[in-house]
């Protein structure tokens, strides 16, 4: 116990004193300026906008030309328009998704790879008639909003299957190798922004707020694939499987702790107002777990809570719940998704309700809204400014600093605590996913003009890939197991 905490007290000293001089040295790059491909990009949005500009048409001259002239006006209606994205979105991530499954992968890959084909990098590129009668830019609006309110519902449930119980049972081996899953990679992502800074923030940024963010990047688990991987190959109820789980929850908390003070510090002013921010943040927190926690199985009532299906009274109960918590941290100025997942976290766990409230929640959002946000992500990810060879090395690097950060650093970390080199490794694979955390991050990034649409891309790129190898990674290490154990079998009588 001791030699662990002497470990993790060293690695926090020496990572966190490598980034403050790194924080330093970059204070004095000089600041990003406009490249060719930004100046490309908005030419480009320039030429969309100009084309929604709808065109005046001669007044039909017949009955025929009437009815086809009213066809056309309503077609173009923005209810009409959202409709048409709804069933080509959910029809081609649930296509998507369907053959990455096929494929081994977890659903989630082929649903973010169907986002971003339906954005510029391919039915843009191959049909740009089409591409802007599906997606035009009047519309982007509402998508967007949309896509928001999914995201908030997942992080309601994603809140939800946080066992903190189980976090709290592991708390020494889940802390150290959870945190040093983040130092890591934070570390490696703040030393590679210092390279990047100058030809990839977007202009206007400072290099503080784009280390940290860039830092954040490398970072991130997807907990809710994590555990869908260990329930998809029968490892949740083993000792690997619990420590995965257990690990990846405390790293969430941390990272999005972690997300929620960089956004407060990038979304201020000044020193003074972030503070402020934080501090506003701190009090929100109290309320919610100290305050409205306890509260909730009163308001509930012991009978809705052991009810096989929530009344409509409870369901109108953790909605509004979630909508006032969003609200909260949208208003104090670090993002809605923030007061959605703590919203999720405190409800109440008796009689299964959680469970029962995921079931409802996540159905919805995740076959109608999440898709949306795939989408609106692949509408920004643009795969065509990585059009020379420097930028596909740069994002080959993003890939492997983040793929040694976090899978070296678990592995490593999970061998010093004692766990085997084949266990070690499979927990570095489990949280080396990043998933749809990772494109809500970077969207984050993104909407406050910390990271400029080439880093964007690059970064979305490392998500897909990261997420794709964890499956091929861990049947790999498992495969290590059976040639490791062969020889010790055939010793045997």
């Amino acid at each position: 116990m001791n030699r662990n905490i002497i470990f993790y007290l060293t690695v926090l000293i020496v990572v966190g004193g490598g980034i403050l001089g790194i924080i330093k040295l970059g204070a004095g790059l000089p600041a990003p300026i406009h490249t060719e491909s930004s100046l490309a990009l908005e030419h480009a949005r320039a030429a969309t906008a100009a084309a929604a500009v709808p065109v005046a048409t001669a007044a039909p001259t017949s009955a025929f030309g009437a009815m086809l002239a009213s066809l056309t006006t309503n077609l173009s209606h923005p209810l009409s328009h959202l409709f048409i994205q709804l069933l080509v979105i959910i029809a081609a991530s649930r296509v998507a998704g369907g053959l990455f499954t096929k494929m081994g992968q977890p659903a989630v890959v082929g649903e973010m790879m169907a986002g971003i084909l339906l954005g510029p990098s391919l039915l843009g590129w191959l049909s740009p008639e089409m591409f802007q009668f599906v997606f035009p830019t009047s519309s982007l609006g509402t998508l967007k909003l949309l896509s928001q309110i999914g995201v908030c519902l997942f992080m309601f449930c994603v809140g939800m299957e946080l066992d903190v119980k189980q976090v709290r049972n592991k708390a020494h081996t889940a802390v150290v190798v959870s945190h040093a899953s983040i130092v890591a990679p934070y570390f490696l992502g703040v030393g590679l922004a210092y390279f990047v800074y100058s030809s990839l923030a977007q202009p206007g940024t400072n290099f503080t707020a784009f280390a940290l963010f860039m830092g954040i990047s490398m970072s991130i688990t997807a907990f809710p694939v994590l555990a869908r991987i260990l329930q998809e190959r029968g490892m949740s109820q083993t000792f690997l499987g619990n420590t995965a789980v257990t690990c990846a929850a405390v790293d969430d908390v941390t990272a999005w702790s972690a997300l929620a003070f960089v956004v407060a510090i990038a979304g201020s002013t000044s020193v003074a107002g972030s503070a402020l921010n934080l501090a506003l943040v701190l009090v929100f927190i109290v309320a919610m777990i100290w305050g409205l926690r306890p509260m909730l199985p009163r308001i509930f009532g012991r009978e809705e809570l052991e009810r096989p299906d929530p009344s409509k009274r409870t369901l109108a109960i953790v909605i509004c719940s979630v909508l006032v918590a969003a609200l909260c941290t949208e208003v104090v100025g670090i993002h809605a998704l923030f007061g959605a997942f703590l919203a999720g976290a405190i409800m109440p766990d008796v009689a299964g309700f959680r469970h029962k409230l995921a079931v409802r929640v996540e159905n919805f959002s995740t076959v109608l809204l999440l898709p949306l946000f795939f989408a609106f992500t692949g509408l920004r990810t643009q795969i065509g400014l990585l059009n020379d060879f420097s930028g596909w090395m740069i994002c080959l690097a993003i890939i492997a600093v983040a793929t040694a950060g976090k899978l070296g650093g678990t592995a490593f970390t999970a061998r010093f605590t004692g766990m085997s080199w084949r266990d070690s490794l499979q927990l570095g694979a489990l949280m080396n996913t990043r998933g749809l955390m990772e494109l809500i991050a970077l969207n984050i990034g993104y909407d406050l003009g910390i990271l400029s649409p080439r880093i964007f891309a690059m970064l979305v790129i490392m998500a897909l890939v990261t997420t794709a190898m964890t499956g091929p990674l861990l049947s790999l290490f498992q495969r290590m197991k059976v040639r490791e154990e062969a020889p010790d079998r055939l010793v045997r009588p």
